[in-house]
This record gives structure tokens, C-alpha cells and sequence, in this order.
């Protein structure tokens, strides 16, 4: 398996940079302007943007707008759009999964009630499309359409997830179909929605589009790979949490897969009983390990890894360029 290509160090300090634009995003988020009354609305809405984060979204938007040249005032809008967005999916996620935590803190229907949460979610949706509507580009009925479409196929995927939990036969290509979908259609919006910013033209449009589709679906099969391999102390949640929880992941279904027999059997069980009790999370890992699932997981992060860095290449070169290759194979290597 070919590793991912890496660039030769350069002067420019590549993590102080992602860090730098991190933090404007933040007091740009801080600084969003937005009413007090009633405050049953308002307060869970702060709460949520106060909420912390890596913020790769908004920052991946601000580095593919500036490798056209794109001044960051200009890219704003739509970078503080996206993750208004991307909030706005988690507040309802977290509701549809029962979730009682996000980032270390009470999810917002714990801490007020789902009703607030609703609304919550709601509001930030709205938000985001009137964020995209600040920038300042000649482009925006573009731009209107990628995030429209970014939304559709979004709520698609989160349909298809939700229809998966009860569908009994499932395959690794119905996963990756899905996660094109609920992870790879915001990170493909994100790069396309930088692009217009920076009246980038169509061919470059689409080879970030693409870039954006397999970083989806690097980082989502990184994310089940870890979920069983991480180091507790890290991870912040308990190892196997999927399993246990019955979720039909790319490490399930390729095992299923792969399994023949009393095997076979075995990963079926979890299936049919809706998850696995924690007591056996050891032995399914050592399980897909015989199996070489894990080494399977692996080698998809890789390589669509590499893909998307192979194609970010063909990009005109500039230093905002190779501070977005540095972040995307961040994301590929990460640990936790």
C-alpha cells in the first residue's frame, strides 16, 4: 500500500498557520451578533457555538479560498456558514442518537429539553444560510446551489443511516455509499464553497470536490477503526462503543463479509441482538484481526488518503495549498 505523498518541510510553519485561522474562527464565531430575548433560544445557542472543537471545516474552506487568492475577510462568511452548519447537524444528531454528551459537556437536549434543542438546531440552520449570503462574490448562485446540494445529500445520508440501524443485510458498499453522503457531502461543500470564493474555475471545482469525497471517506473509516483500536485515555469514549451499540460500521460489515461458518455467525449475532456486551469487545477485536479486517481499515484510510492528496497536487501550487495538504494528512494520521 502506498503511503500518502508527503512534502518536503518548508519554511512556513504549517500547524501555527491551521492554528492561527482556528482561532479567527473562533472570535469570529464569538462575535456573531444575535438577539437575547427569549433567552429559552438564545442561551442554547451560544452554548453550542462556545462548544469547542478542531474547527476543520471552516479552516479547510478559509486554505482552499486563499490558494486562489482569496483574502480572509472575504472567505469568512462562509467558513463561520459551515460550521454553523455543521453544529446545526450535531444538536439534531445528537437527539436522534440519545446522545448525553458532546465535546466533554451535556448535549443541549439534556441540558434544556429536546423541544429547545429543536429549535436550537433551527435556528443555527437558518444562520448558516444567512452567513453564506454575507459573502461578498459574484458566485453566490453557485455557492447557493453547492450548499443546497450539500444539505440534500446530508439529510440523505442521515436517512440512510437511521434505515440502516433496522436493515438486515447490509455491504461495505452501502456504507461508503452513505458515509458519501452524511460525512463526505459537507467536507466536498467545504473545498467547492472555498473554490467559488476564490473564482476558482470548474476543473479545479471538481478535483476539490473529489479531494473532499475521499477525505470523507478516509476520515470516517479512521473514525471506526479507532473507536475499537484507540487508547482509552485518548479516545474520551468507551473502546467498542459501536459494537456495542450494534452500529453496522465498515469494521462489521467487512467482517461479515469476510466471515465464513461459525465466524460468520459470530459478527451475525451482534447484528440480530443489536450489540455485543462489553465483555466481549476483546475478542471481536482479535476476531477482525485474524480476519484482517483491521489491516482492510487501514489500507482504505490510506489509500483514499493518498488519493485526495495525489489530486490536491494538481492544483497550482501555493503556500495555502501545501498548508491544506499538511492539515489533510493530519486527519489521516491521527490518533484520537
Amino acid at each position: 500500500m502506498r503511503e500518502p505523498v508527503t512534502l518536503p518541510s518548508a519554511e512556513i510553519d504549517h500547524g501555527a498557520r491551521v492554528a492561527a485561522l482556528r482561532d479567527r474562527v473562533d472570535a469570529a464565531l464569538a462575535a456573531l451578533e444575535m438577539g437575547a430575548e427569549p433567552p429559552e433560544l438564545y442561551e442554547p445557542v451560544r452554548y453550542v457555538l462556545a462548544g469547542g472543537g478542531k474547527r476543520l471545516r471552516p479552516v479547510l474552506l478559509l486554505l482552499a479560498a486563499e490558494s486562489y487568492g482569496a483574502e480572509l475577510a472575504r472567505a469568512m462568511p462562509a467558513a463561520l456558514a459551515v460550521e454553523v452548519f455543521h453544529n446545526f447537524t450535531l444538536v439534531h444528531d445528537d437527539i436522534m442518537d440519545h446522545a448525553a454528551t458532546r465535546r466533554g459537556r451535556a448535549t443541549v437536549h439534556e441540558r434544556w429539553d429536546e423541544g429547545t434543542a429543536i429549535l436550537c438546531g433551527d435556528y443555527l440552520m437558518a444562520l448558516a444560510y444567512d452567513l453564506l449570503a454575507q459573502t461578498r462574490t459574484s458566485r453566490f448562485a453557485e455557492m447557493h446551489r453547492a450548499f443546497h446540494r450539500m444539505v440534500v445529500r446530508l439529510c440523505e445520508g442521515q436517512a440512510l443511516d437511521e434505515a440502516f440501524e433496522t436493515r438486515a443485510e447490509l455491504t461495505v458498499a452501502d456504507y461508503l455509499d452513505m458515509i458519501d453522503r452524511k460525512t463526505g457531502a459537507l467536507l466536498e461543500a467545504v473545498l467547492d464553497l472555498g473554490a467559488l470564493v476564490g473564482d476558482a474555475p470548474e476543473t479545479d471545482r471538481a478535483v476539490l470536490r473529489a479531494v473532499g469525497r475521499n477525505v470523507g471517506r478516509a476520515f470516517q473509516i479512521q473514525d471506526d477503526l479507532l473507536d475499537l483500536t484507540a487508547d482509552h485515555r485518548d479516545w474520551g469514549k468507551v473502546i467498542g462503543g459501536d459494537l456495542m451499540e450494534g452500529k453496522k460500521t465498515y469494521l462489521l460489515l467487512r467482517a461479515l463479509e469476510r466471515a465464513e461458518g461459525e465466524e460468520r455467525a459470530w459478527f451475525r449475532r451482534i447484528v440480530e441482538a443489536g450489540g455485543l456486551p462489553e465483555g466481549e469487545v476483546d475478542e471481536a477485536r482479535a476476531r477482525m484481526e485474524r480476519l484482517g479486517v483491521l489491516d482492510d481499515a487501514r489500507a482504505a484510510v490510506l489509500r483514499h488518503s493518498a488519493v485526495s492528496l495525489e489530486r490536491l497536487q494538481t492544483l497550482p501550487a501555493s503556500p495555502a495549498r501545501d498548508t491544506l495538504h499538511w492539515l489533510i494528512d493530519r486527519m489521516r494520521a491521527r490518533l484520537h
